[in-house]
């Protein structure tokens, strides 16, 4: 991430920077957030599970709103939007709302200092699929 964008699902900028435009588009994704909450059934058909996942989703969505609430970059903010829109899509079609982790290799290979490691870690970094750039800075 890192820039600070998001998690289950959203975004939040300053309004008074931001143009109508994106200020709609942002507004419509968090309540896009809530009714999937409202309407979500977890995979196991569990009705505990299912409270459980339709919290984790609200709580996510608030926390990841208000975090970047006072982004004004342009750019961060489009990059705040498609990640909210790619962990929408994703969770709507594994049914499941927490991020997918990624797999990339360990990084035991690489010696404990120098260029090395910095250039690995760097690698992991820019690999890393943007509905997860969030997700780190949260954990």
């Amino acid at each position: 991430m890192q820039h600070n964008c998001n998690r289950q699902h959203g975004r939040s900028v300053i309004f008074s920077k931001m143009t109508p435009v994106t200020r709609q588009e942002v507004l419509g994704l968090y309540r896009k957030i809530f009714r999937i909450a409202k309407k979500w059934q977890s995979a196991s058909g569990q009705i505990e599970e299912t409270i459980k996942e339709k919290e984790y989703i609200k709580n996510e969505a608030k926390m990841l709103f208000r975090k970047n609430k006072n982004v004004t970059d342009p750019k961060l903010i489009k990059q705040c939007i498609e990640e909210c829109e790619a962990r929408i899509e994703i969770g709507l079609h594994y049914n499941i709302p927490y991020p997918r982790p990624i797999h990339l290799p360990p990084m035991g290979l690489a010696h404990k200092q120098g260029r090395t490691l910095r250039h690995q870690e760097k690698l992991r970094k820019i690999s890393k699929p943007i509905y997860l750039k969030s997700h780190d800075e949260v954990s």
